[in-house]
């Protein structure tokens, strides 16, 4: 008796000794980025389906990134990929190609950038805005895809992803419409939040050290006169800084922003010369709550122009 009482304690041994180990659980839905992991959780509330962020490290730009191994594996595994669109996740393509997955760009008017353009450009000009092609893949245009900094693309967004939720998964049809109504309440109440904080503006123009807020300028009707596109070991170059020097001076900008994950080696050298405070903005795309990001974006907003 006693050996085979000695029996599961041999079974785990072996299990440790080889490996062994339960096979890991994937949630059915993948989002790629905080905006659409959260819209699309909070549309999911109430039924059996669970929601898993791809993206889930401190970024504010997936040029250049990759998904690891266990990125790869959720995304492959799930049922059903939701991203952003508009050409954020070219990274995905091989993925993408062989998943079903809700695209949440759809509809969305998304501006092109002129072929060509330098990181460090000028805004000071219309942007034609064409509605979004089918296929992002090709290498003669480039897209702005931060469409989420909008809270009325943000809307767009919601509905695109209701409306593929729906078709995947039409016996949570209800719910995801009970769900959708307060959803798009809490958006028109940010909506709402920055046209009353940024309406009386002393100051519209503004210069931004991420060629990424151009929606969010939009939609509270901003006027970005420059966006400068700076990377550690690739900062802006005296010729540069003499030109938004000379533009924070002629435009009498109380303030020039930065993003949260940014260099500020530029903005602190101009801040220094003209007297502009420097002021960071979130772009809302990684951390724990994309609400109280676009909150904390239109109250710093306020407080470097009001």
């Amino acid at each position: 008796m006693k050996k085979y009482t000695l029996l599961p304690a041999l079974v785990l041994m072996i299990c440790i000794l080889w490996g062994c180990s339960a096979p890991r659980e994937y949630a059915p839905i993948a989002a790629t980025t905080l905006p659409v992991y959260e819209f699309t959780s909070r549309l999911c509330q109430g039924t059996d389906l669970t929601v898993t962020r791809l993206v889930t490290e401190n970024v504010s730009c997936l040029h250049d990134y990759s998904l690891n191994v266990s990125q790869v594996r959720s995304a492959e595994a799930a049922q059903l990929v939701v991203i952003n669109g508009a050409g954020l996740e070219e990274f995905m393509d091989d993925i993408l190609r062989d998943a079903d997955s809700i695209d949440a760009s759809s509809g969305i008017e998304i501006i092109e950038f002129e072929e060509g353009r330098s990181h460090d450009h000028d805004h000071d000009h219309d942007h034609s805005q064409e509605e979004k092609p089918e296929d992002h893949s090709g290498h003669h245009h480039e897209f702005d895809s931060h469409i989420w900094l909008s809270p009325v693309n943000a809307m767009a967004m919601v509905r695109n992803i209701h409306s593929g939720l729906c078709a995947h998964y039409p016996q949570y049809a209800d719910t995801f419409d009970a769900n959708l109504k307060p959803l798009l309440e809490d958006l028109e109440r940010l909506y709402a939040y920055g046209e009353e904080q940024l309406a009386e503006l002393s100051c519209r123009d503004i210069i931004t050290f991420h060629d990424g807020f151009s929606y969010f300028a939009q939609c509270y009707d901003l006027h970005i006169i420059r966006a400068v596109e700076e990377e550690s070991g690739a900062e802006a170059s005296a010729a540069e800084l003499i030109e938004l020097i000379e533009e924070v001076e002629h435009h009498n900008l109380p303030a020039i922003f930065t993003e949260t994950n940014g260099s500020t080696s530029a903005a602190d050298v101009i801040s220094r010369e003209t007297g502009a405070a420097v002021y960071t903005l979130d772009m809302a795309m990684a951390g724990d709550s994309w609400f109280d990001a676009m909150y904390r974006n239109i109250d710093t907003m306020k407080e470097a122009l009001g």
